[in-house]
Parts: structure tokens; C-alpha cells; sequence
């Protein structure tokens, strides 16, 4: 059934119009966004195999441009839409943490930190620099790599601190294995940021282990 033949009321777009976001499923939501289908699939049941795909809106705002080309009926343009789309979600969340104090939202940090590193199918390191009033001055991702092959450079996460005038820092890499137990290596390795900040007077305030689906708090176990 094409949706021209669906009630009015069952449409997408009219259904938003009618009844808000909120009463739309997600891939009614994504329908609205890639607005048409393929010849004998309507938008709404290419969306439904989007989400499906990708086990979910999760996994799909995980996605990257290239992962969508494997989809039949997902253009450049519809490519493109998506991954604006989640764009503009980090710089939605990034706002926030620019706007006001860091641990006000420690909701949007987590949400942050997932979408900035929870795709990335290697480890990656990444910093959170924070101003006088822990709000977010820039996140940098600074190391790639198995951080147990990778070093990551103490002098480096100093320097850049430096140039930009940080006060505290909030460090966060990704395990792409899902598991967000902290190892042995990622405690050692707080503790020489801790103490090689320290001498400059940069505060570490958290270390986040980060997953698709989860952002585990090392502060919060008491490994900061």
C-alpha cells in the first residue's frame, strides 16, 4: 500500500501535524526525513527496513555514511540527510555543555560522549577541556588505536590544555568490544594524566568508558 492510500490520519507528516512528534514511531520519524521510496517499497517501509538494519535508531545514529550504502534506495542525498541529522544532534548536545556547568547535564554528557565515540570500531581517546565553571571549551579526539599498543602522550593532553587555557578535563575513550568495565591499563592511565595535569593545576574530574549504548562513569566507581 502506497501512502497516498493510507487515512490522511495515518500519514506521517499529517500525523505529526495532527498529534506532535511524539506520536510518531521511529521510522515514521525517518520517513518524514527520507520522504520517498522505491518502485513497489513505499518511504515508510524503507524506513522500517533502515531501522531494521541497523538494529534499531540506536545503531542507526551510529551509523556512518558509508555503512548506509549497503541499503538499496539510500542515495548521496538520503546519505547525506542522515548523517546531518546526527550532526546536528552532537552539536545540539555540545551546546549545552557549552552553555552551562559540565555536571548539570550529566545526561547530555553521557548522550555526547556516545554519539562522539560509540561508532568508532577502534579505540579512541578523546579529552573534554572544561573552563573556571566546567563548561565544555572543546572535545578533541587526541589518540587512535588499541590504547594498549597505542601510547597515549601524557605531554601531548598537557600541552593542549595549555593552549587552551583549560582548568579541568574530563577524559573518555570507547571500547568497541561493548563491555564498559574499566581495565587495568585505562586505571594506570588516569592516574598519569591525573598526575601530570596535576602540575599544571588542571583538575581531572572523570574518565568515561564509552560504548554504543552506554557511557560508564569511572568517578562514579571511584577510579578518578
Amino acid at each position: 500500500m502506497s501512502l497516498k492510500a493510507l487515512p490522511a490520519e495515518s500519514r506521517p507528516r499529517e500525523k505529526l501535524l495532527a498529534r506532535g512528534p511524539g506520536a510518531l514511531s521511529n521510522a515514521e520519524l525517518l520517513a518524514l526525513l527520507l520522504r520517498s521510496g522505491l518502485p513497489g517499497k513505499n518511504v515508510l517501509q524503507l524506513a522500517e527496513e533502515v531501522t531494521q538494519r541497523f538494529g534499531g535508531l540506536s545503531g542507526l545514529l551510529h551509523a556512518q555514511a558509508e555503512d548506509l550504502k549497503s541499503i538499496k534506495g539510500l542515495g548521496p542525498a538520503k546519505r547525506a540527510e542522515i548523517v546531518a541529522v546526527l550532526e546536528l544532534s552532537r552539536r545540539a548536545l555540545a551546546e549545552q555543555l557549552q552553555a552551562k556547568t559540565l555536571f548539570a547535564s550529566p545526561g547530555a554528557v553521557r548522550d555526547y560522549l556516545q554519539l562522539q565515540l560509540g561508532a568508532h570500531a577502534q579505540e579512541v581517546f578523546a579529552v573534554l577541556f572544561l573552563d573556571s565553571q566546567h563548561r565544555l571549551i572543546k572535545l578533541e579526539e587526541m589518540f587512535r588505536g588499541t590504547l594498549s599498543q597505542t601510547s597515549v602522550y601524557p605531554r601531548e593532553v598537557v600541552l593542549r590544555a595549555l593552549s587552551l587555557n583549560a582548568c579541568s578535563v574530563v577524559l573518555a575513550h570507547n571500547h568497541p568490544s561493548g563491555d564498559t568495565q574499566p581495565s587495568r591499563a585505562d586505571e594506570v592511565l588516569t592516574q598519569t594524566l591525573k598526575a601530570a595535569l596535576a602540575l599544571i593545576d588542571v583538575r581531572v574530574l572523570d574518565h568515561f568508558i564509552v560504548t554504543r549504548d552506554h557511557a560508564r562513569s569511572m568517578a562514579e566507581m571511584g577510579l578518578v
